[in-house]
C-alpha cells in the first residue's frame, strides 16, 4: 500500500466524505436552499403540528405542577428522586454527543465530523434545556431557583457548595454556555454566505445582522479559526468532566449500587452511547426527507455505529463490575441490591435494560448490518429506550428498597410523570425542526474544505516564500460563491 500512496494509485476504500459531482457552488445552493426556500414543506408542516402538541402538553404540565405542586408526581417517601431525575440525567446524557463530535473530533482532525456536527450540536443545546427543566421544577420552588447561584442578597442566603445540585447547576450551566458559544461561533461564515445568497431583502438584514459583518478575509478567517479551536479545548474536558459531576450525585450516597468508583467513567461512557444514538435517530431520516445523502455518507453512518458499538461495550462491562462488586465486596446490602435488581418486583425492567443495551446493539458488528438504515435506526431506537431504562434502575431500584425494610414502598409514576417527559421529547423535536427549517443543518464552508479543489497548492506555497508569485495570487482557494 505504501508503493501504491507513493505512486498516486491508492485508491481509498472507504466511502467518501461527500458525494462525488459537488463544487463550491453547488455546496452552498443545496444547504442554503433548504433555509432560504420559499414557504414551507408539507411533511415539515405535519411533523411539526405534532411534535408542537407535545410542547403544549408539557407547558401545561409545568403550569399545573407550578400551581398544584410535585405532589402530583409519584415521587413517595424512599423514593424522593424519580423520574424528574431519571429524565435530567438522561436528557444530559443525549447532550454529550454534540459536543464529542465538534470538539474532540476536531482537535484529532477527523473530516467525517463536517456533515454531522451542526446538527449534533444543535442537538446539544436543546437536550440541555430540556435537561435543565426537571432538576429547577424538582426543588418545588423554581422561583427562587436563582438562590442556586452565588448572588448576593438582603437575606444572606448562600448556596451549599457541597451539595450535589450545586455542582449540577455549574458544570450544566458552564457546558450550556460553552456549547452555545460553539454552535454560534462555527454559524458566522455560514450566516454570511446566507447573506450574500439571499433574495428577500428582510432575509439579508437577518443575517446580515447575525454574521456580525464577516467578510471572509484573511484576518477574519485567522480569528475564527483561533477562536474555534479554543472553544474547542474548552469543551473536550467539559464532556468528560459534566456527566462525571452528574455521576457524583450518586456516587457520594451510601445508597446501595450507587457508593462506587465506576460511575464516572461509565456514566461518560453511557453519555456517548446515548447521544450517538439519538444523533443516528435524527439524522437518519432528516438525510431521506432532504436527500442528503451526497453530504451524510455511508461513511458517516458506519463511523457513528462504530463508536456508538464501542462505547455500548463499555456499558456492558460497567454493568458486569456492578454484579462482580457487589459479590466481591461481600456487603450483605450491596448483595440484596443486585438479586433485588435482577429477580425483584422490577427485575423485568433489569432484564429489558440488558436487551437493549448489551444484546441488540451486537448486531452492530455484522458490516450488512451497519450498511442497513432501517436496522440501524431500529437499534438506535433500542438503545434510546435501553438507556433511560438503565437511569430507572439506578435511581428507583436503589431507593425503593435500602437498608430497612421497613422503609421499603413501591414507587408508581402517575400521568404527569409521562406528561412531562413526553411533552419534553415534543419540546425537543419541536426545537429540531425549527433549526433544521430556519438554520444551516450542515455547515457550507467545513463541507467545501472537503473538496479536492480547496486542498492548498504547495506549488503556489513556495511561490510565495519565494517571493515569485504574481500579485494578489493566493496559495489558498478561495470559498467565494
Amino acid at each position: 500500500m505504501a508503493e501504491a500512496i507513493k505512486k498516486g494509485k491508492y485508491v481509498d476504500p472507504r466511502p467518501p466524505v461527500v458525494g462525488p459531482g459537488h463544487d463550491f457552488n453547488s455546496i452552498t445552493k443545496k444547504i442554503a436552499d433548504i433555509v432560504l426556500m420559499r414557504g414551507f414543506k408539507k411533511g415539515w408542516i405535519f411533523g411539526f403540528a405534532i411534535v408542537f402538541l407535545g410542547s403544549i402538553m408539557l407547558f401545561n404540565t409545568i403550569a399545573y405542577l407550578v400551581l398544584k405542586g410535585v405532589g402530583i408526581w409519584g415521587n413517595n417517601v424512599p423514593v424522593g428522586w424519580a423520574f424528574d431525575i431519571i429524565n435530567f440525567v438522561w436528557w444530559i446524557g443525549i447532550g454529550h454527543a454534540g459536543t464529542l463530535i465538534s470538539a474532540i473530533l476536531l482537535l484529532l482532525r477527523q473530516s467525517w465530523r463536517n456533515s454531522i456536527n451542526r446538527f449534533a450540536e444543535a442537538m446539544t443545546l436543546f437536550a440541555v434545556a430540556c435537561a435543565g427543566l426537571f432538576p429547577a421544577l424538582h426543588t418545588g420552588r423554581p422561583w427562587v431557583d436563582y438562590w442556586l447561584f452565588p448572588l448576593p442578597n438582603t437575606m444572606g442566603v448562600w448556596p451549599n457548595f457541597r451539595s450535589p445540585l450545586m455542582w449540577d447547576v455549574f458544570a450544566v450551566s458552564t457546558y450550556a454556555t460553552v456549547s452555545m458559544l460553539f454552535w454560534f461561533m462555527g454559524l458566522i461564515p455560514d450566516l454570511a454566505s446566507l447573506r450574500d445568497t439571499a433574495k428577500k431583502k428582510w432575509q439579508r438584514i437577518t443575517f446580515g445582522m447575525l454574521a456580525m459583518g464577516w467578510r471572509g478575509d484573511a484576518r477574519h478567517w485567522h480569528r475564527y479559526e483561533s477562536a474555534y479551536l479554543l472553544l474547542a479545548g474548552l469543551s473536550t474536558p467539559l464532556v468528560l468532566s459534566v456527566h462525571t459531576i452528574v455521576s457524583f450525585d450518586f456516587a457520594i450516597g451510601i445508597i446501595p449500587g450507587w457508593h462506587t468508583t465506576v460511575f464516572p467513567p461509565y456514566f461518560v461512557a453511557g453519555a456517548i452511547y446515548a447521544g450517538f444514538a439519538m444523533v443516528l435517530t435524527l439524522a437518519i431520516p432528516v438525510r431521506k426527507f432532504y436527500h442528503l445523502e451526497d453530504f451524510i455518507t455511508s461513511r458517516h453512518i458506519r463511523n457513528m455505529c462504530k463508536v456508538m458499538l464501542a462505547t455500548g461495550l463499555i456499558v456492558g462491562y460497567g454493568y458486569l463490575m456492578e454484579f462482580f462488586m457487589a459479590w466481591y465486596s461481600g456487603n450483605i446490602y450491596e448483595m440484596f441490591m443486585m438479586k433485588n435488581r435482577m429477580f425483584g418486583p422490577y427485575g423485568y425492567m433489569y432484564w429489558l435494560l440488558i436487551l437493549c443495551n448489551v444484546a441488540v446493539p451486537q448486531l452492530m458488528w455484522v458490516k450488512k448490518f451497519r450498511d442497513n438504515l432501517a436496522v440501524i435506526f431500529i437499534v438506535c431506537m433500542f438503545i434510546n429506550v435501553g438507556m433511560w431504562l438503565e437511569r430507572f434502575v439506578i435511581i428507583v431500584m436503589s431507593l425503593n428498597r435500602d437498608f430497612t425494610p421497613s422503609a421499603w414502598h413501591m414507587y408508581y409514576p402517575t400521568v404527569f410523570d409521562f406528561t412531562m417527559f413526553f411533552g419534553t421529547i415534543g419540546f425537543f423535536l419541536t426545537c429540531m425542526f425549527l433549526f433544521i427549517r430556519f438554520v444551516p443543518m450542515i455547515p457550507i464552508f467545513e463541507m467545501k474544505t472537503l473538496l479536492p479543489e480547496s486542498k492548498v497548492d504547495e506549488k503556489k506555497v513556495e511561490e510565495h516564500a519565494n517571493g515569485k508569485a504574481p500579485v494578489g495570487a493566493s496559495p489558498v482557494p478561495q470559498f467565494g460563491d
